[in-house]
């Protein structure tokens, strides 16, 4: 099915956060500090207000002293990451918002913001990851993610094994580039907030913005209908949203901030820098006797991040001995965030490198290694899975890609005098799922109406969303509309984590299954209708009729819903439903799994890497839409090749500032680097997981994409790159 909001994206009818227009409206840029330690011994601001068209200077001498947030309350989390919200002097990373310019026309502010006069007592600044790494502390305890495991004797496993691994791994910085930079539209009416927010998570705004001004949560409204992609940074509620708020509030007027594509560098998160040692050892038929994962990874010093790297390492291979640690390096740079698949991903390049690594001590095959020490439970839970294909991945992928013709030695395959190299990994990502909300209503033309606060990052949520009512329904999909992005509408959680149709989904569904139940007693209670008197059962709704499917005289037990509601007064009917998970995850290990093969072409002159194919096979429980799912997962290995070949953010160690935030300098893949990308999905529908038997697609599929090129790389050319991105200085 096409995308339903397809047709308003093209023609450029979707209305993004940054192109609301409400009257009155002014416009504000921030002025970001250019030191990356220390704190404002004085901020002239004389020229900048006066400058035409100015109307405020926020800095933290004049901006409205906000209330000290209270304690969180019993399951509440604190606001993540702290706010730099002009509340004090202190400068933590170069590029904290330290002013704020609200101006009648953009260009007014811009011009203004230049204008802003800082003067900064220096502090020493911990820019060096090395030496923060030295004095590494563990991350706050979070007890799905801990910073510590083992199991079984490892000191043992090591000694006994035939073939060792014992490698260091590390990858880059990495900011996100949504095509849609961060933005927000604030309004007040009273002691009433309006936020228009390129978020996420639209109930996650308003609690933090509940929780910034002292305001109750029912007085605060966000709307954010569109995203122009988020991929985690617009998970988080950062400083310019509520700066925004705060501006609106003293300007008395609207405010717009939209953060330029430089400003995305710093203040809205990244991934972060991380070094990972993995130690793998095995018996020489190739069974896993000890893994070790023992992983440092950045944060900041105005608040914590993790990225949990080690935790694919936890679940996916089998073996009765694993140590894995994970520790933080802090520095002074902006607070690290989520970005598709945190941990994952950048854990993925350590542990399938150091795999294809140990398939080479043992001269075995990447992929007969791997079934070796395939986990028929989780290890590390000690459950069986939900469901799990990923032999049959590994099975098809192999077979698509044509792997049996791989020969094994490096440098042994060319092609039109390019290096050839074929490499592959094992892809894995939770399961995740939280409670949601939702309404469904059926108006008087017999066209339904489905809301819940969800959210659309250009993933297809309105989409499939439309797809589950009109199943449970019984209607055209062309006469089923559903709504989200509104906390007006059902709460629902963050569309992060790949959990939207997980959660939203059986919300939906429920709603959907509620109003049916309404309409079908409806008519059963009706004594004009067909179907008076029906048993519940036997109801069953069709093409926008309802109808009987069993009992003597059943063809002519029909009638239209919208007569139905003619005879009740043409009242829309409406119901609500919700969903929450259960015990399946105390009870089941809950992942999708994949498998990656890669080819890649290598000049042996110049260093240049081509991937010309790539053949991805995913299992991801039931797949509720092949276009938007192909594209999903299309997405996430373009990204996992601009990982493995690209994506690295350029810091000036001495400033703390990014020195490529631009698009013409932080390269991402463009489509003449992409070759043939070959995508399949095995139709096995998870039986645990939620009523839909769905997971979630959006992450998985960058998963081992970095380590399949990298081992294809080490294939081409015999040497084996640990450190990301795989650029040509380093193979020449």
């Amino acid at each position: 099915m096409d995308r339903t909001d397809g047709r308003l994206k093209v023609t450029g009818a979707a209305p993004f956060s940054a192109e609301r227009a409400l009257p009155r409206m002014a416009h504000a840029v921030i002025v970001q500090s250019t030191i990356a330690h220390g704190r404002i011994v004085a901020i002239d601001t004389a020229a900048a207000s006066r400058m035409r068209g100015v109307q405020l200077v926020l800095t933290h001498l004049n901006a409205l002293k906000l209330p000290k947030p209270k304690p969180p309350g019993p399951g509440e989390q604190p606001p993540q990451p702290k706010l730099s919200l002009l509340q004090d002097d202190v400068v933590l990373y170069n590029g904290q918002l330290i002013a704020l310019v609200v101006a009648d026309t953009l260009e007014h502010a811009q011009d203004a913001a230049r204008a802003v006069r800082p003067r900064y007592e220096r502090a020493p600044a911990q820019l060096d990851f090395e030496a923060a790494a030295a004095t590494a502390r563990k991350p706050r305890p979070q007890p799905e993610r801990p910073s510590e495991t083992s199991r079984g004797n490892v000191a043992g496993g090591w000694q006994r094994a035939s073939a060792r691994v014992d490698a260091v791994y590390r990858t880059p910085f990495e900011n996100h580039n949504p095509m849609e930079p961060h933005a927000t539209v604030a309004s007040w009416d009273g002691d009433s907030l309006t936020l228009y927010d390129a978020t996420q998570h639209v109930s996650g705004v308003r609690k933090t913005a509940a929780h910034t001004f002292g305001i109750a949560p029912d007085k605060v409204r966000v709307i954010c209908p569109y995203v122009g992609g988020g991929f985690g940074c617009k998970g988080t509620t950062w400083s310019h949203v509520m700066l925004a708020a705060l501006a609106a509030r003293q300007a008395g007027c609207p405010v717009k901030l939209a953060l330029e594509r430089t400003q995305m560098y710093g203040p809205v998160g990244a991934r972060p820098q991380t070094r990972q040692q993995l130690r793998l050892a095995a018996l020489a038929d190739g069974t896993l006797t000890a893994i070790e994962h023992h992983t440092v990874s950045s944060t900041a010093f105005l608040d914590d991040f993790t990225e949990p790297c080690t935790a694919l390492t936890r679940m996916l291979y089998a073996s009765d001995s694993l140590h894995t640690t994970q520790l933080l390096a802090t520095l002074h740079l902006g607070v690290p965030t989520f970005m598709r698949a945190p941990g994952e991903s950048s854990g993925s390049f350590a542990l399938e490198s150091a795999m294809d690594e140990l398939a080479y001590e043992l001269h075995m095959d990447p992929v007969a290694l791997r079934l070796k020490n395939y986990a028929e439970r989780d290890p590390e839970k000690d459950l069986p899975w939900s469901e799990k294909s990923l032999r049959d991945c590994y099975k098809m992928g192999a077979e698509r890609f044509g792997w049996a013709r791989r020969t094994a030695a490096p440098r042994s395959m060319t092609a039109g005098g390019q290096l050839v190299g074929w490499g592959m990994a094992t892809a894995t990502y939770p399961a995740n799922r939280q409670g949601a909300k939702a309404s469904a209503t059926l108006l008087a033309d017999g066209t339904a109406v489905v809301r819940s606060g969800s959210q659309d990052l250009g993933t297809g949520t309105y989409t499939v969303m439309t797809q589950i009512a009109a199943e449970t329904l019984g209607l055209p999909v062309a006469r089923v509309r559903f709504e989200l992005g509104d906390t007006a509408l059902p709460e629902a959680p963050v569309s992060g984590g790949s959990q939207s149709v997980a959660s939203v989904g059986p919300a939906v569904q429920a709603a959907a299954q509620a109003l049916r139940a309404k309409l079908v007693a409806m008519a059963s209670a009706d004594p004009a209708s067909p179907l008076h008197g029906a048993p519940d059962a036997e109801v069953d709704m069709d093409q926008g009729w309802l109808l009987r499917r069993s009992g003597s005289g059943a063809a002519a037990q029909r009638e239209p819903l919208a007569a139905l509601l003619a005879r009740h007064g043409g009242q829309p009917v409406s119901a609500d439903g919700g969903a929450q998970p259960g015990d399946e995850k105390k009870q089941y290990a809950l992942h999708s799994f994949g498998a990656v093969f890669v080819e890649v072409h290598v000049d042996p002159d110049l260093g240049t890497v081509r991937v010309p194919r790539v053949v991805g096979v995913y299992d991801v429980g039931r797949l509720m839409n092949r276009k938007t799912g192909h594209s999903q997962l299309m997405g996430g290995i373009v990204w996992g090749l601009g990982m493995a070949l690209t994506e690295q953010t350029e810091l000036d160690w001495n400033a703390g500032r990014a020195v490529n935030a631009n698009l013409a300098d932080y390269h991402v893949p463009v489509n003449a680097d992409i070759g043939t990308l070959d995508i399949s999905v095995l139709y096995r529908p998870d039986p645990h997981v939620n009523p839909l038997g769905a997971r979630g697609i959006g992450e998985i599929g960058i998963v081992g994409v970095a380590a399949a090129v990298a081992n294809a790389v080490y294939h081409a050319t015999g040497k084996r790159l640990r450190a990301l991105p795989i650029t040509p200085d380093k193979l020449i």
